[in-house]
């Protein structure tokens, strides 16, 4: 990262699983900030939350707030983003927000850190941080596309209650303990017990039959890949599991691949491991990958099913609370800072996106 000076940077939604992994992440990765500004909604403000080696009280998220502030990563939901995000690239700040409120938006950049960072350059105030499933997917479709090129894809997704929040988590403990007591396992977030079972269905169900989960990733990674007519289709299926996503993916190819051609084209991107020798029990768990910040891949096959070489089975997993939304968050103001496009240019900073022209 090019040296500069620190950066007054600000985490919205600050108190929750992803912002507080936010803040964690600012600091293991050293960013340079010579102030950090906590925010939450107003019933949050005046807590206090440990971040960056320091007790900070958090406060309210306002569009005063983000007066001098640099960079602001959002986690606080599609509502809080399209109120508060305009506000703060007004006062000139750039903002990297994590809700589904802009990502589909053809003036603001989707981007993942290792796959399309030259869309920052034209970023308005406002950058999206895609769906984490989408996050750890893409960088394996980018490999392929640039070789030998993407066809069709499908892909199931094993997703973790962290993605919910931290009422999922609770809930999923509770549910288990209430199994070993042998009581009634109580659902409130989901509308089935999430404990030992599996539920096909995350967020809203649409009128074409898939669930809003489901058609983010399709249409996300259609964009970050800048394949708008790639055939993709997704099952979204909430799983049993504390934190990590895992996913298998189903890839039809333009031309031959080997599984061997596959492995050495995952292993070249950057943040991707492979993980794939299945006579030592060696591929991706969700455990191993929770805490990480690199996407895994195993279980690489050719799918028989396709003619002609050109299918691809895998297996990819990656923890959805850090990669899948924090860590790239974090990349992509490293990337800003690096190529220095943090502050707007003139004539972006006089209309913002969602400002009056």
């Amino acid at each position: 990262m090019n040296q500069r000076s620190p950066l007054s940077v600000a985490v919205v939604g600050a108190t929750g699983v992803v912002g507080r992994t936010m803040a964690q992440v600012l600091a293991e990765r050293d960013f340079p900030i010579g102030e950090l500004r906590l925010l939450a909604s107003g019933r949050s403000a005046g807590r206090t939350v440990e971040a960056a080696g320091r007790t900070l009280e958090v406060g309210e998220a306002v569009p005063d707030a983000f007066e001098g502030v640099d960079i602001a990563l959002f986690s606080a939901g599609s509502d809080v983003s399209l109120e508060l995000a305009p506000a703060a690239a007004a006062r000139g700040a750039t903002v990297i927000d994590n809700s589904n409120a802009w990502r589909m938006d053809p003036a603001v950049p989707l981007v993942v850190s290792q796959v399309n960072p030259d869309d920052l350059e034209w970023h308005e105030g406002i950058i999206a941080n895609p769906n984490c499933s989408t996050m750890q997917l893409v960088p394996v479709l980018m490999a392929l596309r640039d070789s030998v090129g993407l066809d069709r894809v499908i892909v199931d997704t094993y997703q973790s209650v962290s993605g919910t929040g931290a009422d999922a988590l609770a809930e999923l403990e509770g549910q288990v303990q209430a199994h070993v007591r042998g009581e009634p396992k109580v659902a409130a977030v989901y509308p089935h017990p999430i404990a030992f079972n599996a539920l096909p269905e995350i967020d809203v169900f649409l009128d074409n039959g898939y669930t809003r989960e489901e058609w983010k990733v399709v249409t996300e990674s259609r964009k970050i890949l800048h394949l708008p007519a790639l055939r993709l289709s997704c099952t979204a299926v909430r799983i049993p599991v504390f934190v990590s996503h895992s996913e298998a993916v189903h890839v039809e190819t333009t031309r031959p691949i080997s599984p061997d051609e596959a492995r050495a084209l995952f292993a070249k991107v950057p943040g991707v491991v492979v993980q794939d020798d299945p006579a030592s029990h060696e591929y991706p768990l969700a455990s191993t990958a929770a805490g990480r910040d690199e996407v895994f891949v195993g279980r690489v096959r050719q799918d028989p099913s396709i003619d002609g070489g050109r299918g691809l089975a895998l297996w990819v997993v990656s923890d959805n609370l850090r990669k899948g939304a924090a860590t790239n968050a974090v990349e992509i103001a490293e990337a800003l800072v690096e190529r220095d496009w943090v502050r707007a240019r003139s004539r972006r900073a006089t209309n913002p996106v969602g400002a009056p022209a």
